[in-house]
């Protein structure tokens, strides 16, 4: 059974008018099982991930200032999010999510974190709302104890910065991140491979340049392990996306890297990752298509 890792804590509270769709995570799951794409038993609560597999990635003393709060103020900011204990609790379980789906995938083929795709976080600092990185803990994980080389495709509209810099000296673990050039973060850090898009890129530009490098990542890498960032912020009507991308665009991306794992027998863990346009229903409709995409394959 495919596993999707959901709990209530991905819910935290936010100042009134913030920006990030928070409330995101609690329609997705209802809409899921809403239209049968999920059942509910397929969901289920990851627990607090423990503080040696964070250690594994992150520096002691970041932790330690995340969980007591002790951040200087412009690392606060930086985050986008506030510091606060549920705050730092549900990016626990967010983290422990991820590695629990990375898990299971090895069994499944595939498996879905309803929150994740925190790719902006750092070993020793948080940024744009990202406080810990849930990719690098999970393919650290699988690196030490299993062995197994993961490729990480980054397809949100904004650069995977921290996941770059975490794994620069790895070899074992290939960044492959495919985003808006001009857009967040204005430094970009140096994945395995960048491909910088201009802005207003439409489907078929964008899906034809995504075949052709996937294809050559695939061919050089050969990976044991897949993880997905399936950011849906390249939708046109994205406010922080700058791309041009329908919501079909979206599923033919989706529905072209589930059929190469399924082809080349890889194992899949996926993460949401953003998406902030102004109507909600934009962003959960589009999350719920990259479910639906992989239960069609897999499931």
């Amino acid at each position: 059974m495919i596993k999707v890792a959901w709990h209530p804590d991905y819910i935290a509270p936010l100042p009134d008018k913030h920006r990030f769709p928070m409330e995101k995570y609690d329609l997705i799951p209802s809409q899921l099982i809403h239209h049968g794409i999920i059942e509910s038993k397929q969901l289920f609560q990851p627990d607090i991930i423990s503080e040696m597999d964070i250690l594994n990635v992150h520096d002691e003393k970041y932790l330690r200032d995340l969980e007591t709060g002790s951040l200087n103020p412009k690392a606060v900011r930086k985050l986008g999010l506030p510091l606060t204990p549920l705050m730092v609790e549900r990016e626990k379980r967010i983290m422990q999510g991820t590695l629990d789906n990375a898990i299971s995938a090895l069994d499944t083929k595939v498996s879905f974190n309803i929150a994740g795709g925190t790719h902006h976080s750092y070993r020793d600092s948080g940024e744009g709302f990202c406080l810990l990185n849930d990719i690098a803990i999970a393919a650290q994980y699988l690196l030490n104890e299993k062995g197994l080389r993961s490729l990480v495709v980054d397809l949100d509209v904004h650069q995977g910065n921290g996941t770059a810099k975490i794994f620069e000296n790895e070899s074992n673990v290939f960044t492959f991140s495919m985003h808006g050039e001009k857009n967040y973060p204005l430094k970009k850090d140096s994945s395995d491979l960048d491909i910088g898009l201009p802005d207003h890129i439409n489907d078929k530009e964008y899906l034809s340049i995504l075949d052709r490098k996937l294809n050559e990542v695939l061919d050089q890498f050969q990976p044991d392990f897949i993880f997905y960032q399936s950011g849906v912020d390249p939708l046109e009507s994205d406010k922080l996306g700058r791309l041009s991308l329908t919501k079909k665009g979206l599923l033919e991306r989706d529905q072209f890297v589930f059929k190469k794992c399924d082809l080349n027998n890889i194992p899949v863990a996926v993460s949401m990752g953003g998406g902030y346009s102004p109507d909600i229903s934009d962003i959960v409709d589009a999350h719920c298509q990259t479910f639906e995409a992989a239960m069609n394959l897999f499931g």
